[in-house]
């Protein structure tokens, strides 16, 4: 899988050519309704560049996984927010829009997890977001980065938390970024539905090890269904990891595997990240991995030579071109 890589194409670039600029935080979407893609990314730019941070999420859609053509975006002050992260979109049976986004909430400065839903794709309205998660009521410090599988009607949903640590005090939200704090620990947490609108709770499933290239952050970006016909008791998952809070913006991608019901992860890269980028820090996160019936499509976040970060898909054995 490796020589995906290798074979890449980039999607968006960032808006500014140095570090600090980030285009990415995918999240893929196939509508075999229209035999369309979309693809969810959020656009960064340095702190104290306005409109500094995540200030923008876009969704763009194709038809060739060639051509991208932006359909709808939001803008952080929307939810009078610091910051906007990845995001995850959904269609439900009756044919209804879910758009789950994360951002900073402005209540207590804790990032957050939202619901926006709409009959039509562009009437998707952030002044009537539903809370999904908030953090505190979950014991959390942080909770966002949606991402969502869909099995026999049924959906998980993976998300990365904060964990507190014995130097997580109220002041740790004081910069309304606690993943950037160094007083918290980055974790996979889990919730599952089965209509999109109504969520439970599953808890934390995959966090750090006391050592190792992860040791502070271990953040699943997405997983499949490994074994015959895709439908295997197995899952195996990509997860972006780092040493420590200095890292948090340059992670590296590492693999893990689990038990069928996505509870039980396990680190198959304790030595060393599976994928990297050749150039800057070595940055490549969000990898979001979609099946198709002859090949593996995988979007992901990568550093450029400038240090910026642009948005990549690496795409192979997709045969006459059919999708799932």
């Amino acid at each position: 899988m490796k020589d995906l890589l290798q074979n890449s194409v980039v999607i968006r670039e960032p808006v500014g050519l140095e570090p600090g600029y980030w285009v990415g935080a995918p999240g893929a979407f196939y509508e075999p309704n229209e035999k369309a893609w979309y693809l969810t990314y959020r656009i960064r730019r340095p702190r104290g560049v306005e409109p500094d941070r995540g200030g923008e999420a876009r969704i763009a859609r194709s038809r060739d996984l060639a051509k991208w053509e932006d359909v709808w975006s939001v803008t952080k002050d929307k939810f009078e927010s610091a910051s906007i992260e990845r995001s995850a979109l959904r269609r439900d049976k009756s044919g209804r829009w879910h758009y789950f986004v994360s951002y900073v909430d402005p209540a207590d400065g804790r990032w957050c997890v939202s619901r926006l839903s709409s009959d039509r794709l562009e009437s998707l309205d952030a002044d009537r977001a539903v809370p999904v998660f908030k953090a505190k009521p979950l014991g959390l410090e942080g909770i966002k980065d949606p991402w969502i599988y869909q099995r026999e009607g049924s959906f998980s949903m993976i998300v990365s938390v904060a964990l507190p640590t014995n130097k997580t005090t109220d002041q740790s939200h004081s910069t309304l970024d606690i993943f950037n704090t160094g007083e918290c620990v980055s974790a996979t947490g889990l919730a599952i539905s089965s209509d999109l609108e109504h969520w439970q709770w599953k808890g934390v499933v995959f966090a750090p090890d006391a050592t190792g290239w992860d040791r502070y952050c271990r953040r699943i970006n997405s997983f499949f269904a490994a074994g015959p016909n895709r439908a295997g008791t197995r899952l195996e998952a990509f997860y972006d990891g780092s040493a420590s809070h200095e890292q948090n913006y340059e992670e590296k991608t590492g693999i893990a595997t689990s038990t069928d019901d996505g509870q039980s992860w396990k680190s198959t890269t304790p030595d060393r990240p599976f994928f990297t980028s050749p150039h800057g820090s070595g940055c490549l996160r969000y990898t979001d991995v979609q099946l198709l019936d002859r090949g593996v499509l995988l979007f992901y976040e990568c550093a450029r030579p400038d240090g910026a970060h642009d948005l990549r898909l690496a795409i192979t054995n997709v045969g006459d071109g059919s999708f799932p």
